[in-house]
């Protein structure tokens, strides 16, 4: 039976996503094309092996419209026969590209592909792909769902008000992930899965999002993001505690791995990172729509056969702090085992190369703290939630 195996993997440093960010004149198109020079070029691949760039993006609109993967496959120089696609799962579309990636290998519909993603959020604002008075769920989910559904951030908050989370809580799991990530730079457990990239302004070689002063302190002195009157009186029991810091920031950046089978890889000479394990995908609720990454997780395990003991390593996307705590409230997990080198309310959360992005700073952890598995999962809008399980193979 053939197998999936990650062979190569690399990412842009994150950006602020904004004006001034460090990564805003970059078109999105060549963040990505960067990327996918950077992991041929590490490889020693012949690009035109490549089977198939699966690649995700949230907002497929104006510089990330036409199929942004295959502009990027073709800007970074490579062969116009090898074909590419975009996807779309919220946040997890990368994650997802990798999940059909990795089929694709073991099913034998592909010897060697590419899974990829990239946001430029501060060229392509978050719901720049839902015009003014534009209607994106229909009438059959208006009648399904007659109150309404919310934004991700009211999302966050009746996540926190349904666990019992506080404010303090959100703020001291904030501090922790821009602690985790401002070590992990200072160490340089990061230099090897980022590639610099080169702007007007000068070479971009870290993640710009991280704060290294963040106390709890600081962070108690933020508003409330998403109080509105309306959803007070909907919702009489939030306390509004989702903030800017202890939510993820918009961001920019690319991220791309290459997967490829044990079998192809000797005939390569390529060396595997780690085993695709297992795969999971699942619809939750979708007015509370983050909390999907609870029952992935009990699916994904259910599908490996293993039990959550076994797993050394978590990446749970921060992208609200109530979100992952909820889960570990669920789960019973370890917070020492999550997002050891911080999460994406430090390191940035590029929506649609986030998954990717989670996956190589995994594989890279793995390697360095010698765990045999990790887990992924990650929350998408629309009550959507993928998982993945990894098997150390460095």
């Amino acid at each position: 039976m053939r197998d999936a195996v990650i062979v190569e993997a690399v990412r842009t440093p994150i950006g602020k996503g904004r004006a001034t960010g460090a990564l805003a004149g970059v078109h999105p198109v060549e963040l990505l094309a960067h990327t996918l020079r950077a992991l041929v070029g590490r490889s020693g691949i012949d690009p035109a092996l490549v089977d198939d760039v699966v690649g995700g993006c949230v907002d497929q609109v104006g510089e990330q419209a036409m199929n942004t993967t295959r502009y990027a496959w073709l800007s970074a120089g490579f062969p116009d026969s090898v074909p590419a696609t975009t996807i779309d799962r919220q946040c997890g579309s990368s994650q997802q590209a990798v999940h059909f990636a990795a089929q694709g290998v073991i099913s034998g519909a592909y010897d060697l592909v590419v899974a990829c993603g990239v946001e430029s959020m501060s060229r392509v604002p978050m719901w720049s792909n839902v015009p003014p008075g534009a209607d994106p769920f229909g009438p059959g989910v208006a009648a399904r769902y007659p109150e309404g559904l919310v934004p991700q951030g009211i999302s966050a908050e009746l996540i926190a008000a349904k666990w019992s989370i506080r404010r303090e809580q959100m703020d001291a799991f904030a501090t922790t992930s821009h602690r985790r990530a401002a070590t992990a730079h200072a160490d340089g457990l990061f230099d090897a899965e980022i590639a610099p990239v080169m702007t007007d302004a000068g070479l971009v070689t870290a993640d710009e999002s991280v704060r290294p002063g963040t106390t709890p302190e600081i962070l108690a002195g933020l508003r409330p993001s998403f109080a509105d009157p309306a959803f007070a009186e909907r919702f009489p029991q939030i306390d509004w505690s989702v903030t800017a810091g202890n939510s993820s920031p918009v961001n920019d950046g690319a991220s791309a791995v290459l997967i490829t089978s044990s079998e192809t890889a000797t005939r390569l000479g390529l060396r595997p990172k780690a085993r695709l394990h297992s795969f999971a995908v699942t619809g939750s609720d979708p007015l509370l729509m983050l909390t999907g990454v609870i029952p992935a997780t009990e699916k994904v395990l259910r599908r490996a056969g293993l039990r959550l003991d076994d797993i050394d390593l978590f990446e749970v996307n921060e992208a609200f702090a109530s979100v992952v705590l909820a889960w570990l409230q669920e789960t019973g997990t370890d917070p020492a085992k999550v997002n050891v080198n911080g999460g994406a309310i430090a390191l940035g959360h590029p929506l649609g190369a986030s998954g990717t992005r989670l996956m190589i700073t995994l594989v890279n952890a793995m390697s360095l703290r010698g765990a045999r598995y990790a887990l992924q999962t990650m929350c998408e809008a629309g009550g959507l939630a993928n998982a993945t399980i990894l098997e150390n193979l460095s």
